[in-house]
């Protein structure tokens, strides 16, 4: 037995499957399977009838070490279990075949464990019983190699006691002796899933593509052609291929040829279309069925956190729940760009930037808006210390002032207080002291209501403070506050201030209300929780300590060392690719707002990427570009989400337009589309900006459509007709906004 479908298969006694087949919690995972919850099936345990024992637990043929005259039928039609069984058992009665075991499986249809007969082949055997019982089992036999999911207990129809005498005996297949010229057997050591989708899927998808299930005549060329395909995914291995595809019912030693022939088949080295389209759909089933992440609104989900972190991401998302850990990745980045000092980033127009980053968190009442708390406390623990220590001798400066009478002399302030998180109710004054005292350091301040920004201006109001936001984010600005009293604070200083905010849809939204088209708002990296369902179980962390702080530690240390101007030619490279989607998806949507709230978001994007890669030594990787990438998107969603509409709604006046956010409108379009169709299109979506011929030239200029037809309307402007271009229908993806990703 196996604790999962890669896992090593263990010698098990009688007891050990009984018991296994009575865990409650493998009756809930067939019962989430039956479902639909397809993803949990290679979770299953397994175990393998045919042998009692493989060399090192290693599931292949090669290392039976003790195999068992037995074999499983597999019956895929289901709802004949019963049926099925009293067959069996007749047959039995009658003295044809030995009934070892009879079981629904986990999609209903039925197992059926026989002896297999002294000078019989597994095929004869198979295709004899089939005969007898009635039903057709699949044509793809179980080797001795072979697995079966486990089952629950209910599911067990029938049981014969000499299921459990192990008579070891070698046994080949007809198969086997047929192929080993061709395909050596297939073994169980090739991986269950291509980037993390499980073949079985794959499958699936690729043959839908394809036109569905072939029809008798016409098998061959349809393993032909799905082998041709699997190879781009399947290392050019026939064995690998002939593992995961069907054989439609072909007799194997003709479909194991077939799968030959087509590895031997010369083809390009670029993956086809149908290829790409058929994992991209995959990819989008996938987390639709596993997204437990969503929104109350009648908005689509956000983006979803990539599968595979940088790890310094990876490891401060490790003790939090799933459903926090987008908002946790990127509130972290404010603290760990609180460690950078006198370090610049050159970003792709050739201006300097420092590690400027705030991040606003917006969530429903109840949400979890903490989760971010213990993974900033960690990043932020060595300044904190340094932070204690000043604060210790700022402490003892102002008791020896205040001990001294007015008269007397008194000591002035020390050198070498810094003290970088600040109180979020600190006064102005204060915090253009400590901004002084940093000597070019930033400070940091975590707020959990959205009001206590107010605090930090000069005059205590909303509107002075958003200019200091403003200044925060933009490299080299000064500020500060000239006083006539001797005691008073008198500083001009350079604006280095990153900070968390957290606080509820409704209170964000009013608080930057007038100031939607200001600037404030797009220098403010987003992210949000969804609210929990009615009744939904409390997510649970993971434990920190002493471990997690060792393992946090040389990023925070890389992170303090790094001086000077740092440069990463693929971060900037990045960039440029980033900023080239946004202008076509602009242009494509023809939203103002979001283009406007791009080119901030895109050097919010750089100055995170450039923090992952000090903080990994100065080492690039493409995890980082796949993060960077869906922080950039995660960070537009939540900002047309939670603001997109409003501004728009300003923008024209107060025009009502509901719309969720951007559309691409080319591909709202049909494959041909008239002059007069793109012009109705514009005025259901709202667009006001622009032109419809300024549009159209655009697009056309950029190569997006041509001219339909040599009979170009020239009477009829209106009804002049364009076409997608094949170069658009190739290469560019549809990036729908409303839905937040990628699709096909």
């Amino acid at each position: 037995m196996g604790r999962g479908h890669g896992a090593p298969a263990i010698p098990s006694t009688r007891e050990d499957w009984e018991k296994m087949r009575r865990e409650p919690w493998l009756a809930e995972m067939c019962r989430r399977i039956a479902e639909g919850e397809e993803e949990l099936k290679g979770k299953l345990p397994i175990w393998t009838p045919s042998c009692a024992e493989f060399k090192n637990n290693h599931r292949a043929i090669a290392d039976a070490v003790k195999p068992l005259r037995r074999l499983m039928l597999d019956f895929d039609e289901k709802g004949h279990s019963a049926e099925i069984l009293e067959r069996s058992l007749k047959l039995q009665e009658a003295g044809k075949w030995e009934i070892l075991l009879v079981e629904e499986s986990v999609r209903k249809g039925t197992h059926v464990l026989i002896t297999l007969p002294k000078g019989m082949i597994p095929q004869e055997v198979q295709a004899r019983f089939s005969e007898d019982v009635g039903f057709q089992a699949d044509p793809a036999l179980k080797d001795v190699a072979r697995c079966i999911y486990m089952v629950p207990e209910a599911c067990t129809l029938y049981v014969n006691e000499a299921m459990f005498v192990c008579e070891s005996e070698e046994w080949e297949s007809e198969d086997e002796v047929c192929e080993k010229p061709q395909i050596t057997e297939v073994q169980s050591s090739y991986p269950e899933t291509y980037e993390e989708i499980p073949y079985e899927i794959i499958m699936e998808v690729l043959e839908e593509q394809m036109g569905g299930k072939p029809d008798v005549g016409s098998r061959n060329n349809f393993i032909f052609s799905m082998a041709c395909h699997m190879r781009y995914i399947c290392n050019d291995d026939p064995n690998w291929i002939a593992q995961v595809l069907p054989t439609y019912g072909e007799e194997r030693t003709k479909f194991l040829n077939t799968v030959r022939s087509a590895c031997q088949r010369i083809q390009t080295k670029t993956m086809p279309r149908i290829m790409k389209r058929t994992l991209t759909i995959c990819k989008q089933r996938q987390e639709e069925t596993s997204e437990s992440i969503h929104l109350k609104s009648e908005a689509s989900n956000p983006p979803a956190l990539p599968k595979r972190l940088p790890p310094l991401i990876k490891l401060l998302l490790s003790r939090t729940p799933k459903v926090y850990q987008p908002a946790v990745a990127c509130a972290v980045f404010p603290a760990l760009g609180a460690h950078l000092w006198q370090t610049t980033f050159r970003y792709i127009d050739n201006c300097l930037h420092e590690a400027t980053l705030a991040n606003l968190l917006l969530a429903p009442t109840g949400s979890g808006k903490s989760c971010v708390n213990v993974p900033i406390d960690y990043i932020m623990a060595d300044i904190r210390e340094r932070d204690r220590l000043s604060m210790e001798k700022e402490r003892k400066w102002k008791q020896e002032v205040s001990s001294k009478g007015s008269n007397k002399d008194k000591r002035v302030r020390p050198e070498g207080i810094i003290i970088q998180e600040i109180d979020p109710d600190s006064t102005s004054a204060a915090f253009v002291q400590r901004m002084a005292d940093a000597k070019g350091r930033f400070l940091y301040a975590r707020m959990n209501e959205i009001e206590q920004l107010t605090n930090l201006s000069s005059r205590g109001n909303s509107r002075n403070v958003f200019d200091l936001l403003c200044l925060a984010f933009d490299y080299g600005n000064v500020y500060g506050q000239t006083r006539v009293g001797t005691s008073s604070v008198s500083e001009r200083v350079c604006v280095r201030f990153n900070y968390n905010v957290s606080t509820t849809v409704r209170k964000g939204q009013a608080f930057f209300s007038r100031v939607l088209t200001d600037g404030p708002l797009s220098r403010i990296g987003m992210c949000t929780i969804p609210e929990r369902e009615i009744g939904a179980e409390m997510p649970v962390y993971g434990t920190y300590g002493d471990e997690f702080a060792e393992e946090l530690k040389p990023y925070i240390d890389r992170l303090s060392a790094a001086r000077g101007l740092i440069e990463c030619p693929l971060a900037n490279k990045l960039a440029k690719k980033l900023m080239q989607e946004n202008a076509d998806f602009a242009r494509l949507s023809q939203s103002r707002v979001y283009e406007n709230f791009s080119f901030r978001a895109n050097v919010i994007a750089f100055i995170k990427a450039m923090v992952l890669y000090v903080a990994h030594g100065e080492v690039w990787d493409k995890t980082m570009e796949d993060f960077v990438r869906w922080s950039l998107r995660y960070d537009l969603w939540c900002k047309m989400h939670f603001f997109g509409q409003a501004i728009e709604d300003e923008e024209n006046s107060g025009r009502n337009i509901s719309r969720p956010g951007p559309r691409n409108l080319l591909d709202l379009l049909p494959e041909v589309f008239t002059r007069e169709e793109a012009g109705l299109l514009r005025q259901r979506q709202g667009i006001r900006s622009g032109s419809l011929s300024f549009m159209l030239s655009n697009w056309k200029k950029r190569g997006y459509i041509e001219l339909y037809g040599e009979e170009v309307a020239q009477k009829d402007i209106a009804r002049q007709r364009y076409i997608k271009s094949e170069t658009y229908l190739k290469e560019h993806p549809q990036q729908d906004w409303s839905v937040g990703r990628l699709v096909s």
